[in-house]
């Protein structure tokens, strides 16, 4: 990995009531990534909210 460049393994996703699902950001950290999530699913919205890991690069399925 290169000095300069932020690894953002965190993603936080939104489905909404139509199923449909949108990445909302990335972030360093998984503490980090919860607290955009537990603000976003606060709002009161009717919408799911939740924090996943993206693989590494290459990583394929583990089961």
């Amino acid at each position: 990995m290169n000095d300069g460049m932020v690894t953002l393994p965190w993603l936080v996703f939104r489905q909404d009531d139509n199923g449909n699902r949108y990445r909302v950001g990335r972030y360093a950290t998984q503490a980090e990534a919860q607290k955009i999530a537990d603000a976003l699913d606060g709002r009161g919205h009717k919408q799911l909210y939740w924090v996943e890991k993206l693989a590494p690069k290459g990583a394929g399925p583990t089961d």
